[in-house]
């Protein structure tokens, strides 16, 4: 049984953006206007690649995991 009914070939043509709007939301109205973004402030060069920040907290977190360790079998 399917769930929905409708009849082979009920829509002859595609319809566009501004009637399916007008199907949707009724007549058309000044309420609704299109908004063009804002341009966004350029992004600043970092002085350090992510790659290179990555590599140098390894190291730091070696140089931590070495003092950590304890000098003996007592801890």
């Amino acid at each position: 049984m399917p769930l929905f009914r409708r009849k082979k070939d009920s829509r002859l043509h595609a319809i566009g953006e501004a009637e399916a709007y007008g199907r949707s939301y009724g007549q058309h109205t000044g309420d609704v206007r299109v908004l063009k973004p804002e341009r966004r402030t350029p992004r600043r060069q970092l002085k350090i690649t992510g790659e290179a920040l990555r590599n140098a907290f390894l190291e730091r977190l070696n140089k931590r995991a070495s003092h950590d360790k304890p000098d003996g079998p007592d801890g």
